[in-house]
């Protein structure tokens, strides 16, 4: 039922407008063969043109010169070029009151030209990373949850690994090897090529627990206390958040699983699908927009990082990507947006709304104002659109006045003669 409620409402304007433009013209031609109307009948005329006494053909239903009369030959309007017009006389002079014409000025403005793309948030791919047990073995703390914030080189995590711990007993093992030679070498019992044999061995053994992880000081730690247990400190990469968490104390985890997910998002990424027609005009560095049905009327600026070098055979569209700031994390993984990329932006514009506009043989038209009953149908270029209002190039002036709402009413009497109400020898 709300569905058709909403048709109707829609439908109802346009169908009043229609009908009464064509009552009014009904009603003047019933008086026009018996009195002056105004717009040019006389009692007793037999036919609608005449020709003025400066050599011009005049439409005299319309009061307008035949050529320019777009009542009568509105075919002649699709031929137009911008700046071009044809005179559009309505019915009467209260017309426009009746079916709620109003006019105003263009307003002059910044807008700006784009193409529109849908979108997905994702996170910011370089400042994601998945922290993995380095060795195999037992993990024996979690220090960390999901939302935990951490810093670069936080312990996330520890491990009781066997390996580690024969690392470790090397290690130490190699150590006082090495110490033993060096006071046999002393006191020249033992030869130079031992002493560098024992230090080979020491610096290989030291080697395996820095690729572990394990500093310097740390190996001279467990040097001097081979007895305590050593356990592997899993640490994170950079800063960030833990958004997923897979590491459960207890368990067995072999090398490479992953324990954590930390995930850095001050900034995102937005994947853009860009029509294969509007690849030309889209270039890197650009700046984009982005909005997202959760935040209504906040809009994202970021850039365009990445244009895809393929376009999809089956969409005809080519990927891209924009990166977004995101302080507040409004911006969520996996977020559905709509992008604006902002190919050409341009400062003191001349602005219309889009109901201002109307389409004749796909050329666009604004009605100026002339007189209470008449308008100029004029043919003009347009330029950028944007949340309603958009860009006239050509064909209107910053001071004229134009109609900008209830325009289909000013197009439906300005096609009044396709059915048959136009001039009388058409």
């Amino acid at each position: 039922m709300k569905p058709m409620m909403i048709l109707k409402n829609t439908a109802l304007p346009l169908v009043a407008a229609v009908a009464l433009l064509s009552a009014c013209s009904k009603q003047n031609e019933s008086t026009a063969h018996d009195a002056d109307d105004g717009h040019g009948h006389g009692a007793g005329e037999a036919k609608a043109h005449v020709v003025a006494k400066d050599g011009v053909a005049m439409c005299t239903e319309h009061g307008v010169p035949e050529a320019q009369c777009a009542v009568c030959k509105p075919d002649l309007a699709t031929k137009l070029k911008p700046g071009e017009s044809m005179k559009v006389r309505l019915p009467s002079t209260n017309s426009t009151a009746i079916v709620g014409v109003q006019t105003a000025k263009p307003e002059t403005g910044a807008i700006a030209d784009g193409v529109e793309c849908v979108a997905e948030v994702s996170f910011n791919q370089n400042k994601l990373a998945q922290i993995a047990a380095p060795v195999s073995g037992i993990i024996q703390t979690v220090d960390v949850d999901l939302g935990t914030k951490v810093e670069e080189k936080q312990t996330v995590a520890k491990i009781w690994s066997a390996s580690i711990a024969e690392a470790v007993a090397k290690a130490v093992l190699s150590h006082q090897t090495l110490d033993r030679e060096r006071k046999l070498r002393e006191q020249r019992v033992t030869s130079e090529q031992a002493l560098q044999e024992a230090e080979a061995s020491h610096r290989a053994a030291c080697q395996q627990l820095r690729t572990l992880g394990f500093t310097e000081e740390q190996i001279d730690e467990m040097g001097r206390k081979p007895q305590e247990q050593v356990l592997m400190e899993v640490r994170a990469p950079f800063a960030g958040e833990i958004s997923e968490r897979m590491a459960v104390r207890g368990a067995l985890v072999d090398a490479g699983k992953p324990l954590f997910t930390l995930v850095d998002h001050s900034t995102v990424w937005a994947m853009l699908q860009v029509p294969e027609a509007s690849l030309g005009r889209v270039q890197l560095r650009q700046a984009v927009e982005l909005r997202v049905d959760s935040r209504p009327g906040k809009v994202f600026t970021g850039k365009l990082t990445w244009i895809g070098p393929a376009v999809d055979e089956r969409t005809r569209m080519a990927r891209a990507r924009a990166e977004f700031a995101n302080p507040d994390c409004l911006l969520k993984d996996k977020m559905f947006a709509t992008a604006r990329i902002l190919t050409r932006k341009v400062e003191g514009a001349m602005l219309v709304p889009s109901s201002a506009i109307q389409h004749l043989g796909g050329k666009p038209f604004v009605f100026v104002k002339l007189g209470e009953d008449l308008f100029d149908a004029r043919a003009v270029t347009l330029g950028a659109k944007f949340n309603g209002r958009l860009e006239v190039l050509a064909g209107l002036k910053p001071e004229e006045q134009i109609a900008v709402s209830h325009t289909f009413a000013v197009k439906s009497a300005m096609l009044m003669s396709r059915l048959g109400a136009g001039c009388a020898d058409d």
